[in-house]
This record gives structure tokens, sequence and C-alpha cells, in this order.
């Protein structure tokens, strides 16, 4: 016999190990599913964080080598390291940062899209994935108003959602290398820091940024706005790009979106709105006067696994312009010649920076398809009443409050009878972390140091606002009795 048939028989007999019988698959997802069922069983009376005592180096453990390992065991492992220790994303008592979400036909629609591996780049590869995409991307678009023939892309998260659309404004307002140092861009203290690392990552870090002024509420001051735009414009530099927030990680703000628009307009300028957590309160409908504007703007970045509860890994990126986008993203290349044939629907791989990309979009499309909008729109706004409740009951306890929530985010702090109220408040914030029971977060805004509270996760609920009240009175009472006796 030929060497080398038997060399390929030979190999043949041991790579398909990669292909597990009915059998094997069964033992598997039975054991997956036990596990991940007892997961999200056990999360009601879970912590919102365990703080790390000691870290150890587990890896080290369990090297990557020739030898297979049980799941038995790669569970075990994956339990005691990884799932209980640290921050809770998955729990009701999490009230920090920006919660992320994790409703189970996520990880339905993401086993699917696993399993059948399908591509949804290029429509030539699977039309009927990349119409499923353009579905929820076309549906988003509707929402915040945007015209039939809007589109966009979804990307991994927020981040990249904020650089693609800042790309395609650089390219279409013709930001080239040249005219760089002159271009200015706007927005404020308050935007999130992605917005900076796109616009570096874009090439724009030699750009001019201004920061406009703000007003008591966080928000952004339209008039200083349209002042500084009419500024640069006298001095013979070329503002090209606004950037807006309809709900701010520090304190959920919401910008003023029409009167931006109003100055964007008569400016030429690309108006860009950051909505990554605030976007999808306009299923709202008291709260779509709010978003008045935002119809206006030429782009925006929404976050499906913040504002309806999806696991991470669900960003989207909405523009008007279609062409420009298109004509930032697309390449052609000779071995993709044959994926010409069939253009029926633009292709996500022409209109962001990925080529190969996971078939996410499965995940969003199999919740709302699954549950409808009525349970999304009920959490949504339950969020919002538990936010405000916080902010009336959190005062009772003599908490100093910042701006009424306009969504679910807002920042407290505690101010005690003498001492540095910064120093006292971050002695707080370990206490409460160290407990655990409910995990919440920090700022510093102006050299105030601020407790946040951010309700977004689809799990918390009245008793976690009320568990996370009776934490702070026992944390600020075992405080104040620290402080009082080393004063």
């Amino acid at each position: 016999m030929d060497t080398r048939i038997e060399r390929i028989k030979a190999l043949e007999v041991v790579s398909k190990r990669l292909e597990p019988d009915g059998v094997q698959r069964a033992d598997w997802n039975q054991k997956v599913q036990a596990y991940a069922d007892q997961f999200i069983d056990k999360l009601p009376d879970a912590k919102g964080y365990v703080w790390p005592e000691k870290v150890r180096d587990w890896p080290q453990d369990c090297p990557i080598g020739e030898t297979p390992r049980e799941l038995d065991e790669l569970l075990q492992i994956l339990e005691r390291e990884v799932d209980e220790v640290g921050l809770n994303p998955a729990s009701g008592a999490h009230l920090a940062y920006i919660p992320g979400g994790g409703v189970f036909p996520t990880a339905l629609g993401d086993y699917l899209a696993a399993v059948t591996n399908r591509y949804s780049g290029l429509y030539f590869a699977n039309p009927g994935a990349v119409q499923l995409e353009n579905q929820v991307i076309r549906w988003m678009c509707d929402m915040v108003g945007y015209p039939a023939d809007a589109l966009g892309n979804l990307a991994s998260g927020g981040s990249i959602a904020n650089l693609i659309a800042i790309t395609t404004a650089r390219d279409h307002m013709g930001i080239k290398s040249r005219v760089v140092e002159s271009a200015v861009i706007y927005l404020t203290a308050q935007v999130h820091h992605c917005v900076h690392k796109a616009i570096r990552i874009a090439g724009l870090g030699e750009a001019i940024v201004r920061t406009v002024p703000m007003d008591k509420r966080f928000r952004m001051d339209a008039n200083a706005l349209r002042a500084q735009v009419e500024s640069d414009k006298a001095a013979g530099l070329k503002p090209f790009l606004v950037v807006a927030s309809a709900g701010t990680t520090d304190t959920g703000a919401m910008d003023p979106l029409d009167a931006v628009a109003d100055i964007a307009e008569a400016n030429d300028l690309w108006f860009h709105v950051d909505a990554a957590y605030g976007g999808f309160f306009m299923l709202l409908d008291d709260l779509k006067p709010t978003f008045s504007g935002i119809e206006r703007s030429d782009s925006i970045a929404i976050d499906p696994h913040k504002g309806l509860f999806l696991s991470y890994g669900l960003g989207a990126v909405l523009i008007k312009n279609v062409r420009a986008l298109y004509e930032s993203h697309y390449y052609r290349a000779n071995y993709m010649q044959d994926a010409q044939a069939l253009v029926d629907e633009p292709s996500p791989a022409d209109l962001s920076p990925e080529l190969t990309k996971h078939f996410r979009g499965l995940r969003l499309w199999m919740a709302l398809q699954l549950y409808g909008l009525a349970p999304f729109r009920a959490c949504l706004d339950e969020k919002r009443w538990l936010a405000r409740y916080f902010y009336e009951e959190i005062q009772k306890l003599g908490f100093e409050v910042g701006p009424y929530p306009d969504l679910s985010v807002m920042i407290y702090r505690y101010l005690p009878a003498s001492g540095d109220p910064n120093a006292f408040n971050s002695q707080l914030m370990e206490l409460l972390h160290r407990d655990g029971r409910i995990f919440v977060s920090s700022t510093t805004i102006d050299g105030v140091f601020w407790i946040r509270l951010a309700v977004l996760s689809f799990r918390t609920h009245l008793s976690h606002i009320e568990r996370l009240l009776a934490m702070i009175r026992e944390s600020v009472e075992v405080l104040d009795k620290i402080w009082l006796q080393g004063a």
C-alpha cells in the first residue's frame, strides 16, 4: 500500500476523536445542561461579588497537553476557580458598572450558532443568516426612528460599535491625514472611555478634542457647544464630529439630543449618539420624548447585551447613510470573487472591520421571537422604577444624591459628621465589596467620590434593592463607630 495512504488513514483514526458519537454528545450535553441549571437555580441566593481572599495560579494544575481530561473534572474546575469567585454578572445582585444580562435564549442561540457554524459575514455564504441579522438591525433602526434604508452592523459590544461609527464619520467627512490636526471633535467629560479609544484607534489621536461643559445634571450644554463650534470655525479649524450620550455610564445622564442635532445640522457635523446603555429605554412610550432628536443623528451605538438583557458579546451600530458605512469598510479580495454572485442583501463583512464573524445575531433573534417585546418593556420599566425607589430611600439614610435618574443609573454618597467624605465613602465601598451580597461600584467626578447604582440586570428585583439598603445601613453604622473612635 502507498505509504502516503497509510499515513493518511492512521491520522484519520486519531483526528476522528474530534467528532464524538451520539452517545458521547448526549453525555456531555446532559452534564453541561445540569451544570447550567444548577448555576441558574443557585442565583437567587448567590452573592453579587465574592472577595478573592487569595488568588491562586490554578492553571498550572491543569496544563494543556496531549492527554484528554474528563468533563466532570473540567466542570469542577470551572465551578471552583471561575464561577465561585469575583463578580457574578448573571446575578440580580449585580448593580455595578452597567450590568450584563443572560436571558436563557442567548445560550440557545449561541449553541445553535456554534453547532451549525453558519457563516453570516456574506450573503453569498448564507443568505438566511444575513437576512436574520439584518432583520434585527432594521428593527432597531425603526425603533430609533431611522429611515427604512438605514442599516448597520452587529458588533461584539459598544466599543467596536463606536469605532465603526467614528471611522465612518472620519471618512465621510473627508478627514484625511493632512487635516487631522485641524479637525475638531466635540464630546463631554462623561462620554464613555471607549469613545476616546475609538478616536485614537481611528487615527484621530492628533485631532482637537473639545470637552464641552455640562449642566448640573451632567448633560452637555448645547449653548456652550454652539459657541465652541462657531469659535473653531472662525479660527479656521474643521469641526466634523459631535458625540452625545443617551445614558452615560457614570450618572445615566441624557444629553439634549434635539438641541445637539440642531447644531450639527447647522454646521455640517456628523452627529453620533452613544446609546449603548440607554438606547433600549426607547421601548417605554413615556420615555420616548427623552430621546427626541436621536432620529436626527447620523449614527448610534446601542448594546442588546445591556438594555435587552442578553449575555455579553452583542452590540450594534446603526448608520443612516449605509453608503458611507460601506465605503469605509468594504474590500474586494481575489479569492472572494465567487462571493459576488449574490448581492441581494448588504453583507455584514462589507459594513464592518470583520470578515470572519460569529453568527451573533441568532441570540437576539431567538430572544425576541421566543418572548415577544412585552416582557422586555416590563423589565426596563421595572429597572427604571427600582432606581427611582432607591433614589428616595437612600436619602432617608442620610445620603447625598446626584441628579434624579433619567433612566436607571444614579450616584450617591454619605457625608460623615467629620473627616474626609471621599475617604469615608471609599472605605464604605470596601465594606460593601467584602460583604458581597449586592455588588455596587463607584466613580469620581470632579474630585468627588460617588457610589453608583446601576439597575439593569433582568434578575434584579425589589428584594435586591431592599437588601442593598440594609447592607448600606449596617455598613455605615460600623464605619461611623470606627471614625468616631479615630476622632
